[in-house]
């Protein structure tokens, strides 16, 4: 591992150290799954290069391409002999996982009814079967398990109580929640506290550049209780590391979340923030993607989770940690944003 290119943070207030760039590995599956996931082939020297850069935080979930990305980090800690306490592996549960190969949609496989009844949600008994699933395809335990969404049909007790018997049977480390109301995570981590349970400390949630409505109740929440921010597509699916009228991706067409979370709802405004991001990376000579990635680590305890697909993209992350910018550059970036609405896969 590199001893002096990465940098090393408490998440939240616990124990617990990750490197300032959490590695995702959404993007490390099947293309079964989704057009712009990468096979398992082209997946593992990825998570070498960015264990050898220092990036010893990796994030995943049984949904991504359904147990693949979990089963491809498991493989890349016996392939390259990582030793296990050398690295924070965070997967998350919620989503009911396909066992016939046929790589349905996340969206079809949140409702817990017909294939999927008592295998998606956060029931006791989900969460339970969840978690052995994973350890099972990771080959071995958990550090931060997260609830991938929140099953508002179950009792919040009921899922608080299990998130602490999980930890407290050693398949898990530490707890985490990913994007809900902030009222709603604070009703969780209340029951908890109520109960002397195991807390979160940690919320996945989505903040960028582009979509700044955490700003408002989550993320002062998480300050003022300690709990540590690690948000998903800081670069907000790539929109904020290519100019505006940069769309001939793969991704930008077969990415059903991007078209959701960011075009959907794209204005003058967005257009505004994205030519400022190109204007200020040409005028430091670095890239667009190092300005957002930048930008996110101006928040404290704000360390973001990186989809990363190839040794360029892993290396100009870890070189991000670097980037600089100033009050007045902060405030150029961000002065176009308007308030938008918050869609269904923000909460």
């Amino acid at each position: 591992m590199a001893d002096n290119k990465m940098e090393y943070v408490r998440l939240g207030n616990s124990g617990l150290k990750i490197s300032k760039i959490i590695l995702g590995t959404m993007g490390y599956g099947s293309k079964q799954w989704q057009d712009w996931v990468l096979n398992e082939e082209d997946s593992l020297p990825l998570i070498e290069h960015a264990y050898k850069q220092g990036i010893n935080t990796w994030d995943t979930a049984d949904i991504y391409s359904h147990g693949k990305s979990e089963e491809i980090v498991g493989k890349a800690l016996k392939k390259y002999n990582i030793p296990r306490n050398r690295v924070v592996i965070l997967t998350k549960c919620f989503f009911g996982v396909d066992d016939e190969g046929k790589f349905p949609p996340i969206a079809a496989s949140g409702k817990n009814d017909g294939p999927f009844v008592n295998r998606t949600g956060l029931s006791r008994k989900h969460i339970f079967d969840a978690v052995d699933a994973s350890v099972e395809r990771l080959g071995t335990y958990i550090d931060v398990l997260q609830i991938h969404r929140l099953d508002r049909d179950t009792p919040r007790e009921e899922i608080m109580k299990a998130l602490n018997d999980v930890v407290e049977s050693g398949k898990v480390r530490y707890i985490g929640a990913s994007s809900m109301a902030a009222w709603e995570f604070q009703s969780l981590q209340n029951i908890a506290e109520r109960n002397g349970w195991h807390k979160f400390i940690s919320m996945q949630n989505f903040h960028n550049l582009l979509f700044r409505e955490e700003e408002r109740e989550m993320i002062p929440y998480c300050r003022d209780s300690g709990v540590g921010i690690i948000p998903w597509s800081p670069i907000a699916r790539g929109a904020l590391a290519r100019p505006w009228g940069s769309r001939s991706t793969v991704r930008e067409n077969t990415d059903g979340a991007l078209k959701m979370v960011v075009r959907s709802r794209e204005s003058e405004a967005d257009k505004a923030i994205i030519d400022r991001v190109e204007e200020l990376a040409k005028k430091k000579g670095v890239s667009m993607a190092q300005i957002a990635i930048a930008w996110s680590l101006t928040h404290p305890g704000e360390n973001p989770i990186l989809g990363l697909h190839s040794v360029e993209r892993i290396d100009e992350a870890v070189a991000a940690i670097k980037v600089r910018l100033s009050p007045e550059e902060i405030k150029y970036l961000e002065e176009p944003y308007v308030p938008k609405a918050v869609s269904a896969l923000e909460r």
